[in-house]
């Protein structure tokens, strides 16, 4: 009855609906690695609040060996980590980073270097701040930098990809980007590879910075992916058989009714 699926035509249909439902069944399997990554991420932020903030040395690799030079960036699974770190900051080489949105707001993030004991600096972004009134692209008045030793309390934060232009405009560092590899080079001592975002600080911090919010990553969209394609490689391979049973009803019915006649001519033979 299916003998026909040795043909050379279902044969071809059976091998393409394999390479369909295997490369279906791996997109699921990518997007089952990613829902664990980005789930891992989330445990990471939820995590960070419970647990009281490591020595910076214990988690980032040590800075550059030279100025001008960024250190090597951390692993993935350090980011979001809470750290704790003395030094005093460096307010002659803020840097202004432009166009960034906090509330559907877009306005400046602030980050300035800490200078350690060693001459190393970790970047340390305060925090947000408006725009000033008027102009969406002018720098705005900076609030107070604490002067003198402070120790920060923050979360790590990976460098961002996109290098970005750096430049200096009245009298500061502007930039789009925070990418550590290319501010090094802006920097007269080496830096850290990764930057924090500033939970407290001692002195306190200013209340004009606004928080930069942690965004949880969206691991439940690719669940629904991983569902999704497992699914069409199901359907793919339920589509096959579908067809398949469908030919042999088809050919069995056109032999059937192939036999019939003969039967009953035979029948209205005189004996």
């Amino acid at each position: 009855m299916y003998r026909f699926l040795l043909t050379p035509r279902w044969l071809g249909i059976f091998a393409l609906t394999l390479v369909a439902a295997t490369v279906m069944v791996l997109l699921g399997n990518w997007q089952l690695s990613r829902y664990r990554e980005r789930s891992a991420i989330n445990e990471r932020i939820d995590a960070a609040d419970r647990v009281a903030p490591a020595p910076l040395a214990d988690v980032l690799p040590t800075a550059g060996g030279s100025a001008g030079v960024a250190g090597p960036a951390p692993e993935k699974d350090a980011a979001w980590t809470r750290v704790t770190v003395t030094g005093r900051y460096d307010d002659t080489n803020t840097i202004v980073v432009r166009g960034r949105t906090v509330d559907s707001r877009v306005g400046f993030e602030v980050v300035t270097p800490l200078l350690l004991a060693d001459g190393s600096a970790v970047l340390v972004d305060h925090g947000w701040v408006p725009p000033p009134p008027g102009s969406a692209t002018a720098q705005p008045e900076l609030p107070a930098i604490p002067t003198g030793q402070v120790t920060v309390v923050g979360r790590v934060h990976l460098s961002e990809s996109k290098p970005g232009v750096v430049d200096r405009r009245d009298g500061r560092l502007e930039t789009r980007r925070i990418a550590l590899p290319r501010l090094a080079g802006e920097l007269p001592y080496p830096i850290y590879g990764a930057y924090l975002l500033l939970d407290e600080q001692t002195p306190a911090a200013d209340p004009t910075f606004a928080a930069v919010p942690i965004q949880h990553e969206n691991n439940w969209q690719n669940a629904g992916y991983v569902i999704q394609w497992w699914l069409f490689a199901l359907m793919t391979l339920y589509g096959f058989g579908w067809l398949a049973r469908r030919e042999a009803l088809g050919d069995n019915k056109s032999k059937t009714d192939d036999r019939t006649p003969r039967s009953r001519d035979r029948a209205a033979e005189p004996a």
